[in-house]
C-alpha cells in the first residue's frame, strides 16, 4: 500500500509526459487535421468515381446518356451511403465537386458565339428560358408540388437539363426531400432529353424549318447539351453547329438565372450548409463567369480548353454518382406521376413556344 500512496504521489507531482507522440488527426497541428480530413473523403470518392467510371462505360458501349447511367448505378449502391466511412466522401462529391463541374462549364462558351447568332434568336431563347421556368413555378403551385420544385424542374428544361438541376439546387433551400426531387429531375429530364433528340428532329421537317431554322429550334428546346449534339448533326452540319451554339448561349443563362434564384430563396432555414444562409452571389456562380471571360479572350490554348472542359464533365458525372448513391428506389416510388407530368408539360410548354416564335420571327 505504501508503494502504491507513493506512486500516486509521484504522478500528482509529475505528470505524464506530454510530449508522448499523438496520432495526426489528435494533435494540434492544421497540418494533420487536413491530412485526417482528406483520408475520411477517400473511400467515398473512391465509390463516387468507380460508378461514374462505370457509367462512362456503358454510355459509351450502349449509346445512352452517361448521367443515367450514373445515376442508376449509384441507386444501385445506395447501402454504400449509410456506412460511415464512406460518407464523408459522398457528400463531398456530391456537393463540392458539383459546384467545381458547374464552374468549369464556363470553359464551353465564349462571347464571341453568343453574337454570332443574331439578335432575334437570342431574344427568343432567352424569352423561352423566363417564361418557361415561370411556367414550372405556376404549374408546380397548381399542383402544390412547391415553388422550390417548380423552380428545380423549369430550370432544368429550360437551361441545360441535368446540369443545370444540379445547379440550381445547390443554391434552393435543403429541406426534407431536397435529394430526392434534385435525383428525380436528372432522372426525368435526361429521359426526356434523349426521347427529344429522336423526335424533334422529326418535329423540324414536319414544321418545315430550314437548316438554320432547325438548329435554333432543336438548340433551344432539348435539354441537354450532348442531346443537342447528335440531333442537330443527324439534320446537317449547319443545323448541328447553330444547335450547339444556341445551346452554349442557354448554358450562359446559367449565370443570370441561378442568381436569380438564389437571391429568391436567400435566407430561407436550409437554404445554405448546415442552415446558414445561401451567399449573394455563389463563389461557384462567379467562377463561371470568370472562365467564360478566360475562354473569350482567346489565349487559352485548345489543348488546355478540352482539358477543362473533360473535367467539367468528369466532376458532373462523379457528383450525379454521389447524388444516387444517397437515394433509394422507395423514395423515388413515392413521389408519383405529378411531378413527371409538370416536367411534360415545361417541356411540351418550351417546344411550343420555340415554334411559334420561328414563326413570328419569320426565321425558317
Amino acid at each position: 500500500m505504501a508503494t502504491d500512496g507513493g506512486i500516486v504521489g509521484l504522478r500528482r507531482h509529475f505528470p505524464p509526459d506530454m510530449s508522448t507522440p499523438t496520432p495526426p488527426h489528435a494533435g494540434s497541428g492544421a497540418l494533420g487535421q487536413r491530412l485526417h480530413n482528406a483520408r475520411s473523403l477517400l473511400p467515398g470518392l473512391v465509390i463516387a468515381g468507380l460508378v461514374a467510371l462505370s457509367a462512362s462505360w456503358l454510355s459509351e458501349h450502349y449509346h445512352a446518356p452517361v448521367m443515367l447511367f450514373a445515376l442508376l448505378l449509384g441507386i444501385a449502391v445506395n447501402f454504400l451511403s449509410q456506412d460511415a466511412r464512406c460518407r464523408p466522401g459522398i457528400d463531398f462529391a456530391s456537393k463540392t465537386v458539383l459546384r467545381l463541374g458547374v464552374a468549369l462549364l464556363g470553359m464551353r462558351i465564349t462571347f464571341g458565339q453568343v453574337q454570332s447568332l443574331g439578335i432575334g434568336p437570342l431574344l427568343l431563347t432567352a424569352a423561352a428560358v423566363a417564361l418557361t421556368i415561370l411556367f414550372g413555378w405556376l404549374l408546380a403551385r397548381y399542383t402544390r408540388l412547391g415553388e422550390e420544385f417548380g423552380v428545380l424542374t423549369g430550370g432544368a428544361v429550360a437551361i441545360c437539363g441535368a446540369s443545370a438541376a444540379l445547379a440550381i439546387a445547390a443554391v434552393l433551400p435543403k429541406g426534407p426531400t431536397h435529394e430526392r426531387d434534385t435525383v428525380m429531375t436528372v432522372v426525368a429530364v435526361t429521359t426526356l432529353s434523349t426521347i427529344a433528340m429522336i423526335l424533334y428532329p422529326l418535329i423540324a421537317h414536319a414544321a418545315g424549318l430550314d437548316t438554320h431554322a432547325s438548329g435554333i429550334f432543336l438548340g433551344a428546346t432539348i435539354h441537354d447539351v450532348a442531346q443537342v449534339v447528335g440531333a442537330g448533326y443527324s439534320v446537317s452540319t449547319e443545323a448541328g453547329d447553330t444547335a450547339t451554339i444556341v445551346k452554349l448561349f442557354r448554358v450562359a443563362l446559367l449565370l443570370p438565372v441561378v442568381l436569380l434564384i438564389s437571391l429568391r430563396f436567400r435566407g430561407r432555414a436550409g437554404g445554405g450548409e448546415g442552415g446558414a444562409r445561401t451567399p449573394l452571389l455563389p463563389a461557384f456562380l462567379v467562377a463561371f463567369a470568370v472562365l467564360v471571360a478566360v475562354n473569350s479572350s482567346g489565349y487559352v490554348p485548345p489543348a488546355v480548353s478540352g482539358w477543362l472542359q473533360a473535367a467539367s464533365g468528369w466532376c458532373l458525372v462523379t457528383a450525379i454518382a454521389a447524388l444516387g448513391t444517397k437515394t433509394s428506389l422507395g423514395d423515388l416510388a413515392r413521389v408519383g406521376w405529378t411531378p413527371i407530368a409538370v416536367m411534360v408539360g415545361e417541356t411540351l410548354f418550351v417546344g411550343l413556344f420555340v415554334l411559334a416564335g420561328l414563326a413570328l420571327l419569320g426565321i425558317g
